[in-house]
């Protein structure tokens, strides 16, 4: 089966911190027209995260971290909840665990295992 994407054009709008490109691609319909669009992607590379789950509390450890879009959205603090995590650089989704897991500043934090149990992709935005 054929791609229903034609890639027509890439171009790079910003090499900051991470990469922004603009891709115009040509894509086909199922009812067989073709429609012409453009699309701004930006790409921080993959990354892994762990939810820690302490057994005698029965909770989930998240972190806080500071983003600015939801500080820019109305969110005071700019604070949000998250899971450990962190950018793979090359690594196998494993390795960048045990990286994340070697900057972690509790030393009650205690993981001895851990599961690969799905492979999430960024949702895309229009």
């Amino acid at each position: 089966m054929s791609s229903p994407i034609k890639l027509i054009e890439k171009k790079l709008l910003s090499d900051n911190w991470y990469v922004l490109h603009n891709y115009t691609f040509d894509l086909q319909r199922k009812c067989g027209g073709v429609v012409r669009q453009r699309r701004e992607v930006y790409d921080k590379g993959d990354g892994a995260t762990i939810l820690l789950y302490n057994r005698d509390k029965k909770t989930v450890v998240l972190t806080r971290q500071f983003r600015i879009p939801t500080y820019l959205n109305g969110n005071e603090s700019g604070m949000l909840l998250e899971t450990c995590a962190g950018l793979l650089d090359e690594l196998s989704p494993e390795a960048c665990i045990r990286k994340v897991r070697k900057s972690w500043k509790k030393p009650a934090i205690v993981s001895s295992r851990s599961k690969n149990c799905l492979k999430p992709t960024c949702r895309p935005v229009a």
